[in-house]
């Protein structure tokens, strides 16, 4: 327990703040759509990452500096590719459907959240670097901190993916998904011009 609950309060200070993945989770809850494959992929790859970091990748990653230059491009305009989609959509009419009809084909979600996940540095930097560095202060332990960490992103995911989904049917005003994707086009364009300034 010495080791799990740091795991589990560092995993989730690090994945509560509301990022490009969060956001596409908590509108994918919104749609009532593929909500718990999304959650799944979610959770699973953060504990993927988060495992291998304490496994010793966040060292190799450390010793590339050329990877995170080529994932941190391949964030930015995929990010910025999504953040026009959202802004497109929050002014087109048929995009405003509560019931999800506009949410895309269970195989555009899923290449959607991976590109969310995967093309972003600073998954890399929290789960793989920082996360597998702390988890390594605890020695033979450190298995027990990444367990607490993966938790973490299971229930945060679930919270805001499920949570955002029982919400949506006092969210059924076309205004709120017209601000909804002003907020996330917002959010996309914020994170991918820091991920092009941003020094690793």
């Amino acid at each position: 327990m010495l080791a799990f609950l740091p795991g589990l309060l560092t995993g989730l200070s690090l994945i509560i703040a509301i990022g490009a993945q969060n956001a596409f989770v908590i509108r994918q809850g919104l749609t009532k759509k593929h909500v718990l494959l999304v959650v799944a992929i979610c959770a699973l790859s953060d504990a993927l990452l988060i495992f291998l970091g304490v496994g010793g990748l966040g060292a190799l990653i450390q010793g590339l500096p050329w990877l995170l230059e080529i994932i941190r491009w391949f964030g930015v305009v995929y990010l910025g590719w999504f953040g026009i989609k959202s802004l497109r959509s929050a002014f087109k009419t048929q995009s405003l459907d509560a019931s999800g009809t506009q949410s895309g084909s269970a195989t555009k979600v899923v290449t959607a959240v991976l590109g969310f996940t995967f093309l972003n540095p600073h998954v890399y930097l929290d789960t793989v670097i920082l996360l597998g560095s702390i988890g390594n202060q605890f020695d033979d332990d450190k298995w027990w901190f990444a367990t607490g960490a993966a938790v973490g992103s299971v229930l945060w995911f679930s919270a805001i993916g499920f949570g955002a989904k029982a919400a949506s049917v006092f969210m059924s005003k076309p205004v709120f998904w017209k601000v909804l994707d002003l907020i996330i086009a917002a959010v996309m364009f914020s994170i991918a011009i820091l991920l092009a300034f941003y020094k690793f």
